[in-house]
């Protein structure tokens, strides 16, 4: 790792963290409020589990971000291209946090955690096709995003 640009992979990983606190203060009371009140499934981990967990994800979003960011020569479409997906699964992100707490809406945030998903793996691909290491970051977060999507589905059906 070298060759990469430490200055952009820390400013990617700030603003991959900044996203989620942001997201996280504005849904905040409704974390506290309502979600305790709804039916879960099973499986549904502890409170506690998604705080360490989302660092994680962010910190490793951030770092693939910015070995992608580092590479990114101009007029190089691949970069470009990986770049503003990566945004965009980013903005998905933090829209799904207030669709789901903000407006305590599990169906919408469902509908949108499945999108997210799509655009994340494809992601995952056009970082593939610049860094390998950079896609293997996000394999976790595809991961996560899938149980989670598994989890949002549950309680729109447990609570329809």
């Amino acid at each position: 790792m070298k060759n990469f640009n430490w200055t952009k992979i820390v400013i990617a990983v700030v603003v991959c963290l900044a996203v989620g606190y942001f997201s996280s203060i504005s849904t905040r009371s409704s974390v506290q409020v309502w979600f305790p009140t709804i039916q879960k499934p099973f499986f549904n981990p502890p409170a506690w589990v998604f705080a360490p967990v989302w660092t994680i994800l962010y910190i490793m979003m951030g770092i693939a971000f910015g070995v992608i960011w580092s590479k990114h020569q101009k007029n190089n479409s691949d970069t470009k291209n990986a770049l503003l997906i990566f945004g965009f699964q980013l903005l998905l992100n933090a829209l799904w946090s207030l669709l789901f707490f903000g407006l305590k809406n599990p169906l919408l945030a469902f509908i949108e955690i499945i999108l997210l998903w799509l655009v994340i793996y494809e992601t995952i691909k056009s970082f593939n096709k610049i860094d390998s290491l950079a896609g293997k970051l996000l394999y976790p977060y595809l991961a996560w995003v899938s149980f989670a999507t598994l989890l949002n589905g549950s309680i729109w059906y447990l609570n329809q």
